[in-house]
């Protein structure tokens, strides 16, 4: 088989034995067509072989050439955040349940990846989101998200309230149980449920959606993706705030601490069986009248 992808990474969802079928398959498959492959150490332990190489998902895109993620929408996050700086493109196989990200279906595993194998996909980028936490004037800490970055009250009843600035522009003030600030690739995501818009993956465009405003004219707002965006808290007490990058999560946040994103200059690259088409995805996952007109 002719490929240009000589390693091959597979990412599972460890938490899920699950997967354990599936990724016998894949990791078999590839070994008969003579590819190297690297299995993340986790998800290794559900394979039979004696002699499979793993790696930490920390590192395992310093060795591959293209990362296969085997799981939900939350695998391939993981998955992407990891080989965000590598470089390299990564593939979604889904074995969960809604799967916007995950386009391959385990029914079709094997076909599908063989196209991908042979130059048969398309690709897209997709950037991710870079969130600093600042405190006393310096970086206290740093992430990365695809989905997006939410800021949100944490163990209370109460509102908080919350600055929002934009490139140093003063937005806006508001209470409310927090915001979300996504990307296109997470406008299908937790944004979605809070009542943004779906934005089109092309689209260099990022959505700010507040979270249960106390103020309903509080709405969605749509900004150019090159913005720099503060978010800073009003209150004159000490609250209980969390931040989180996707599903990784920033607690103990302080009234004096200053949130900042922005889109990381690195790309994601994801590859999509020929004849990928977001608008049927979407017609598929959230259950649209089918049908051509």
């Amino acid at each position: 088989m002719h490929s240009s992808f000589k390693t091959i990474g597979i990412i599972g969802k460890a938490s899920d034995p699950g997967i354990a079928e599936t990724l016998a398959i894949l990791y078999r498959y590839l070994k008969q067509h003579a590819y190297a492959v690297i299995v993340d150490r986790l998800s290794a332990q559900f394979l039979t072989e004696s002699d499979v190489e793993s790696s930490a998902i920390e590192t395992i895109g310093q060795h591959c050439d293209l990362i296969i993620a085997a799981g939900g929408d939350g695998t391939f996050l993981s998955a992407a955040r990891a080989i965000a700086q590598y470089d390299i493109p990564l593939v979604g196989i889904n074995l969960g349940r809604l799967g916007f990200l995950v386009d391959i279906s385990p029914y079709e595993l094997l076909p599908k990846i063989n196209n991908i194998l042979t130059g048969q996909y398309s690709e897209e980028r997709r950037y991710l989101l870079r969130t600093k936490i600042i405190r006393d004037h310096r970086v206290f800490n740093e992430q990365t998200a695809v989905n997006e970055v939410v800021v949100h009250r944490w163990v209370t009843p109460s509102m908080i309230e919350i600055v929002t600035r934009i490139n140093g522009v003063y937005l806006n003030s508001q209470r409310s149980d927090g915001m979300i600030v996504s990307t296109p690739t997470g406008s299908t995501a937790y944004s979605l449920s809070a009542g943004g818009p779906i934005l089109h993956p092309s689209l260099n465009a990022l959505v700010l959606v507040p979270l249960n405003p106390h103020t309903l004219s509080n709405r969605p707002i749509v900004i150019d993706d090159t913005s720099e965006i503060e978010i800073s808290f009003c209150q004159t007490k000490q609250i209980n705030a969390l931040v989180t990058c996707d599903h990784l999560e920033i607690p103990e946040v302080l009234i004096s601490d200053k949130i900042l994103i922005k889109k990381d200059p690195k790309p994601i690259r994801i590859l999509h069986p020929e004849g990928h088409d977001f608008f049927e995805i979407l017609r598929k996952k959230l259950n649209w009248s089918g049908g051509y007109p």
